[in-house]
């Protein structure tokens, strides 16, 4: 079955472009001019991916992302974020809003399709053993992608959920960024280091009771993160 992604940018040149080259690979593309009608489109049918410019007329890209990753029905839907913003500040708050990449105008085709590819990559690989990992209070559920914490779900996306179930099935070893990097996003030459701080940041404030003393994912001064083998 052939991935639908929803390609959302008031740009008509900037749409074209990227519909043209995703059906090129194969893709089932739609498109959408802004947030509302983006909005009205994904509440009526599931989409394997979205592709969200971050300055829109009506809802906000940022927002409209917001809304998507704390909605039940569509909190596991990856979304790179499409943005002329090039500042670091921009980069940092779509990826914390949920967004599991994003990509900088001016961009080449080329390197839209082969982020396009990796993030659904990402999110079609599901582990396959100890379907139910647990530790402390958190059940890991690797079949259904679902995070438990005291009888309450955890919303995670497809990278935050690979980043957890990586680090939790190796407890007690300490990963830096480009362990990681390697790891869980494995090929993509487009990912930066900064990626997977913010990332973990985004991590413990979902599953942390207190992000700044964390329990789960700790962080080893100058090296780099792990989960306490005593869990």
């Amino acid at each position: 079955m052939r991935a639908k992604i929803l390609v959302v940018d008031d740009e008509k040149d900037i749409l074209e472009l990227v519909a043209y080259n995703l059906r090129k690979e194969g893709y089932d593309v739609l498109t959408s001019w802004d947030g509302e009608e983006a909005l009205k489109l994904i509440k009526k049918e599931r989409y394997s991916l979205i592709i969200l410019d971050l300055m829109l007329p009506g809802i906000q890209g940022m927002e409209l992302c917001k809304m998507l990753k704390s909605s039940e029905d569509n909190s596991t839907i990856p979304i790179i974020m499409l943005t002329a913003k090039s500042e670091e500040l921009d980069k940092v708050l779509g990826l914390e809003m949920g967004a599991d990449d994003y990509i900088t105008k001016p961009f080449s085709p080329r390197e839209l399709v082969a982020r396009v590819k990796a993030v659904l990559r990402r999110t079609r690989e599901v582990p396959v053993k100890d379907k139910l990992v647990n530790i402390a209070d958190l059940e890991i559920n690797t079949d259904t992608y679902k995070v438990m914490k005291r009888g309450k779900e955890i919303k995670l996306s497809a990278t935050e959920f690979r980043l957890l179930i990586f680090l939790v099935r190796r407890k007690g070893r300490v990963f830096n960024r480009d362990m990681l990097l390697d790891a869980v996003w494995k090929d993509e030459a487009f990912v930066e280091p900064r990626t997977v701080d913010v990332h973990i940041r985004r991590l413990r404030t979902q599953i942390e009771d207190d992000p700044s003393n964390p329990i789960y994912i700790k962080t080893r001064r100058g090296i780099g993160y792990y989960v306490d083998g005593e869990l």
